[in-house]
């Protein structure tokens, strides 16, 4: 059974049908899914989801789909990592890293809404999958679609990371690159799906679309024993992760699932893009667009069209956001990897990076349970790390020479008589 109610105006309320929309005709505001909450709390319960299968589909009624999801039967639940040694390092005593590193098929947070729209597109009876992106939407779009046998396009900035394109290309996608910045490209891309009437997730299936990133806060919620955390750090680029994170934990409450809803929220960026931390910190509603210069392509959006949704979630939780430049965004990278054994692409180096700023800052709490969002795989942007790392050392198969490599970096193992 479906619980989806239709759409509904952000900013002015007014009901839409269950279509391919996503801008307001009255004041043109952008469009949000609306749900059945009184019918969905009557039969959905704690214990219904922990019977369930370990993806995110075990929050079936709290998406917005009609029928069962016919791509991405294995996306979602994983893991939520009490990073130890990192906590230490921190000098924080509750420390959670939620590890979206590991997703599955394509190693990001992007594989959770793609899957959704993918279903929702089908269901409205489109055939050809469509998007912007900065990499990790194209590599779901691209693998998702070939899964379930749709041909997609997917269009990039001409700079993007290699690993990313070929990570797109291998699934057999059109990939089109464009000389520009992602804003550039998705203006392109507002025209083409004006035009040729194709589904692109993150344009005219957009409400759909975001709601699939609701699940990486249900999952969290869940996997600390129904309670949410005290704060929660979050990379934002277009701005909508944080937003569905925040409505997430929102839902969970209303629907009895979670006791106390006091977290606080906060938005991570790069320096070189950092438009949502400059009005968040300038206390201003408006977003002023900027022109990204950030080795953290994957959050490079000048002008994020949930911007100002995302800065007023981080006020309104109590929250705050800041950014790190392209410097302490390897530093962390390297910091996370060395600590905890994971390795996060450069938008898990501008949130790590940001957690420890505000840490030092005493904007978050040392004692308090925090959860920093992991949202891709280092994989995919090692360019980042090029010429950033220790050398491999090389010598020939000799135990003499290893020897004096082991005496001459001044460490003393026991050997046998």
């Amino acid at each position: 059974m479906s619980y989806l109610k239709g759409l509904k105006c952000r900013e002015c309320g007014k009901d839409y049908p269950k279509e391919a929309l996503h801008v307001c005709e009255l004041c043109f505001g952008p469009l949000e899914v609306n749900y059945e909450y009184e019918q969905i709390g009557k039969t959905l319960t704690r214990d219904v989801i922990s019977k369930r299968p370990p993806n995110m589909w075990r929050y079936r009624e709290l998406l917005p789909i009609e029928g069962e999801p016919s791509v991405g039967a294995q996306v979602g639940f994983t893991p939520l990592i009490r990073a130890k040694n990192l906590g230490e390092a921190l000098g924080v005593k509750e420390l959670y890293l939620k590890n979206d590193a590991v997703n599955f098929p394509t190693l990001s947070f992007k594989d959770r809404v793609v899957s959704v729209a993918i279903s929702r597109a089908r269901e409205m009876g489109f055939k050809i999958i469509a998007c912007a992106s900065t990499g990790n939407l194209a590599n779901s779009v691209a693998a998702n679609s070939a899964a379930c046998g749709m041909e997609s396009y997917v269009f990039i900035p001409h700079d993007l990371e290699q690993s990313k394109v070929l990570g797109t290309l291998v699934y057999g996608a059109n990939v089109v690159s464009i000389r520009g910045t992602y804003d550039e490209v998705n203006r392109l891309c507002s025209e083409v799906a004006g035009k040729y009437g194709w589904a692109f997730v993150n344009i005219n299936i957009r409400p759909y679309y975001a709601e699939g990133s609701k699940t990486f806060g249900y999952e969290i919620a869940e996997q600390l024993g129904w309670k949410l955390p005290r704060h929660i750090i979050v990379p934002m680029a277009g701005g909508s992760l944080i937003t569905k994170i925040w409505k997430a934990f929102k839902e969970f409450h209303t629907l009895g699932f979670v006791k106390n809803l006091d977290t606080r929220v906060y938005g991570a960026q790069a320096a070189g893009c950092s438009p949502i931390v400059n009005a968040v910190k300038e206390g201003t509603e408006l977003i002023r667009p900027v022109r990204p210069n950030t080795i953290a392509k994957s959050l490079a959006i000048g002008n994020p069209a949930d911007g100002y949704y995302s800065a007023k979630t981080i006020t309104n939780s109590g929250g705050w956001a800041d950014n790190v430049t392209d410097e302490e965004i390897i530093s962390a990278m390297k910091l996370l990897a060395e600590t905890e054994g994971v390795f996060a692409e450069t938008a898990g180096g501008v949130t790590l990076g940001v957690t420890k700023r505000l840490i030092e800052q005493g904007r978050i709490p040392r004692d308090e349970s925090i959860v920093v969002s992991i949202t891709g795989n280092g994989l995919k942007t090692q360019e980042a790390l090029a010429g950033k790392l220790g050398e491999v050392t090389v010598i020939n198969s000799k135990l003499a020479e290893f020897d004096d490599l082991v005496k001459s970096a001044g460490k003393v193992y026991a050997v046998r008589a």
